[in-house]
């Protein structure tokens, strides 16, 4: 909790670094990168930085913060640090790098605010930032802690066993330790990071969801190649992962991945459930759907599923398999384009729409897709009477979700 004075100061100035921290955040990764350039080659990653929404991102968590600490709301500071918490954890953050951030972000807020920056300000932003590193630091050593690992030691190299096509451009790899011995396991819904060298030297890292059940003693990943698109206001580039995974990644290959974090995990009740994805997004619904097929659970699920065509459905026919088994499950799908098929029952042409859908009461939600289909999806939820608390999500990239307003 802040001190008395900085809660005064900092609500004394939230408006004025508000109104400047995407300059700031912008200012404090060119300082960053240039005194550390490892970190932009080895552990940032470069596409999002390119785009700046690595920089949009770290620019609402801390506004969000600081806001958060004049009008406490624990469940929602909760939100926020624990899906950075977890990204940090599956990225091997160590405490040591929020000594870095916080040198280069101060410099930048400084150059950016100028004298407005006095002893006073500095102190209360100051004492904002390590509230928050601290917090985070600690929540990450529990990470750490409950993973078996020692603080950021998350590596480990794994065998790709199995590499299988799932649609034109998307590829899963099943992976399987150096020694023969089964890996550990995971909650479903759980990802790992991807580290790999690009014939530019440059170490990347990605997260992907583990498509398979906690169950198996391998780990399955699923990778869908982006492409470079035009969009009216630019260019996005082409995955520079994604692509190298799926041009060079064979079986007998090996890979440099982490232990596997995230906080999108099925609670542990039998509320009923509805399991919502677009495109490849699926992937962490496999692996919910794997377990609760192994487990042979009974309660009501509704799985939604929306995609371009059936041809880019990933998973597609294993889906189907998933929900057959489950004795109350049922699963609607959009496509955009049929082909030659015709819309029959739960299969639809045209965009996901939830107006037919019936949410039973206490249902918990989970969506994994584009984040513009995830706030849809959200806004007709909420329409629908499910709470909040009740939709659960997972962005792959920089969140923009969790700091964006209730």
């Amino acid at each position: 909790m802040l001190s008395p004075s900085s809660t005064e100061m900092i609500r004394a100035t939230l408006p004025v670094v508000g109104a400047a921290i995407s300059d700031i955040t912008a200012l404090f990764y060119r300082k960053m990168f240039a005194a550390h350039p490892e970190l932009e080659r080895d552990l940032f990653n470069r596409g999002n930085q390119q785009q700046g929404e690595q920089q949009k991102a770290l620019a609402g968590a801390i506004a969000a913060f600081a806001a958060l600490q004049l009008e406490p709301d624990q469940a929602r500071v909760d939100l926020i640090l624990s899906r950075i918490a977890n990204k940090h954890a599956s990225l091997g953050i160590e405490p040591a790098q929020y000594a870095i951030v916080h040198t280069h972000l101060f410099a930048a807020i400084v150059e950016v605010l100028g004298d407005a920056v006095t002893a006073e300000v500095a102190a209360a932003w100051d004492e904002v930032y390590w509230l928050m590193a601290e917090t985070l630091i600690s929540m990450e050593a529990g990470l750490y802690q409950a993973a078996g690992v020692a603080v950021g030691d998350v590596w480990r190299q794994v065998r790709v066993r199995e590499r299988r096509h799932e649609s034109a451009d998307t590829v899963s790899f099943v992976l399987t330790s150096a020694d023969g011995a089964a890996l550990p396991s995971f909650a479903p819904g759980q990802y790992l990071s991807v580290g790999v060298h690009l014939p530019d030297g440059a170490r990347q890292i990605r997260q992907y969801s583990l498509s398979s059940a906690p169950s198996s003693d391998d780990w399955r990943i699923t990778v869908k190649r982006v492409d470079a698109q035009s969009l009216p206001d630019g260019v996005i580039p082409a995955g520079e992962v994604s692509n190298f995974l799926f041009r060079n990644v064979f079986e007998g290959d090996m890979l440099n991945v982490t232990t596997p974090f995230g906080d999108l995990v099925l609670q542990d009740d039998d509320a009923p459930l509805l399991l919502v994805s677009a495109g490849i997004g699926c992937t962490p619904m496999m692996g919910m759907l794997s377990h609760l097929a192994d487990t042979e659970d009974s309660r009501p699920i509704s799985v939604l599923h929306a995609d371009r065509s059936p041809s880019n459905h990933a998973h597609r026919a294993e889906l189907t398999e998933l929900v057959e088994r489950l004795p109350f499950a049922v699963m609607h799908r959009w496509y955009e384009d049929l082909g030659a098929r015709r819309p029959e029952g739960h299969l639809r042409e045209g965009r996901a729409d939830l107006g037919e859908v019936t949410i039973a009461p206490g249902t918990r939600a989970y969506l994994c897709g584009p984040l513009p289909f995830m706030l849809g999806i959200r806004e007709a939820l909420l329409a629908k009477q499910v709470p909040a608390e009740n939709i659960h999500y997972e962005v792959f990239g920089p969140d923009s979700w969790a700091v964006a307003p209730a």
